[in-house]
């Protein structure tokens, strides 16, 4: 029998949820063919280990990943947390594009398509995936503060927003749940979004902790190892001269692991576990995996406590990694804080 993973409140008065969470983006949508029979026997391992925070959006695969999920959920309604988003449009004649919609009609209308391709009656946490900074904050968040009134979300959450906006949005309803991406890699965050949610009790949520799969050693040049549909070749630090520099700082993160005895992920996802202590606020991971023995894996490190030398060994690499997360920041928290 599996051993399940730890608890933890998610922010102030949140749901119950296991320490690690899980990102289902990948088993439908952005990292190329997905087999679905392996996709739902690694949902069925979230339950068994304890992984009970299940993250998906609406424009993960234009509503596929939802209607992907739907039967996995009502079969297990009450053992996890489900959240998914909204913000995010999608045209199917260009994969590439990517429109950011807060405005209030938008938001009720997505709700309700979500609710619809989920199958359920309420959504336990209801995130803005990306913010427009030309629709007033407050209106948006209230808008959303509509949809608990409603009965139709439980809990709220934004997703790459700075420390200021999330006090402007808490100011107008609790957030219970900031998520960003957050690892080795990745640490803009650290500017202010992250003592912000620690001030306000809310929980941090860091999506790509693995830094996409790159901190795995599952490819080194997006261009050359990975296929055609995958969206890994438009960011630009995994491919050319930046994927071959930012290769080198992984060698770190392989020493620890193998004094450690286990793979690299587990320490990078030990790494952002132990932000919780390090910053004074809850964190829950959300790596995404289509084979269970890989989510096992991952879950087995929310065990792992990494000493002070080797976070020290750490603690330089984001400093030095030589790209941009995205080709176009401005939609990234550190793209409003530039």
């Amino acid at each position: 029998m599996t051993e399940k993973i730890s608890k933890v409140e998610l922010g102030d008065g949140g749901p119950l949820v296991g320490v690690q969470g899980f990102g289902a983006m990948g088993i439908s949508d952005a990292y190329g063919q997905t087999d679905d029979a392996a996709a739902r026997d690694t949902l069925e391992a979230t339950v068994e280990a304890g992984v009970t925070l299940i993250d998906t959006a609406d424009m993960y695969g234009s509503g596929a990943n939802e209607e992907f999920l739907a039967p996995f959920v009502a079969a297990h309604r009450d053992e996890i947390t489900l959240a998914t988003k909204f913000g995010i449009e999608r045209r199917a004649d260009d994969p590439r594009y990517r429109g950011i919609r807060n405005d209030p009609a938008y938001i009720k209308k997505a709700v309700e398509a979500s609710l619809r391709r989920l199958n359920v009656e309420v959504i336990d946490l209801y995130y803005m995936h990306r913010r427009d900074p030309a629709v007033p904050l407050a209106e948006s968040v209230g808008t959303m503060a509509e949809l608990v009134r409603e009965g139709k979300v439980k809990h709220l959450g934004l997703s790459e927003v700075t420390g200021a906006e999330l006090r402007e949005a808490h100011a107008v309803h609790p957030i219970t749940a900031l998520q960003s991406e957050w690892s080795v890699f990745s640490r803009d965050v650290e500017h202010s979004a992250v003592g912000a949610a620690a001030e306000l009790g809310v929980a941090f949520v860091p999506y790509s902790p693995l830094g996409r799969g790159f901190l795995t050693g599952s490819f080194t040049d997006a261009s050359k190892d990975l296929s055609g549909s995958d969206f890994r070749q438009y960011q630009p630090r995994f491919t050319g001269d930046n994927a071959k520099a930012n290769t080198a700082l992984l060698a770190p993160l392989h020493k620890i692991a193998a004094d450690h005895g286990v793979s690299t992920a587990q320490i990078a996802l030990a790494w952002v576990q132990q932000r919780a202590q390090a910053h004074g606020l809850t964190v829950v991971p959300i790596p995404g995996t289509r084979k269970r023995s890989r989510l096992l894996e991952n879950a087995a490190a929310t065990g792992i406590v990494l000493t002070a030398e080797e976070l020290a060994l750490l603690e330089p690499i984001a400093g030095q990694v030589a790209g941009d997360r995205y080709s176009d920041m401005s939609f990234t928290s550190v793209g409003r804080e530039a």
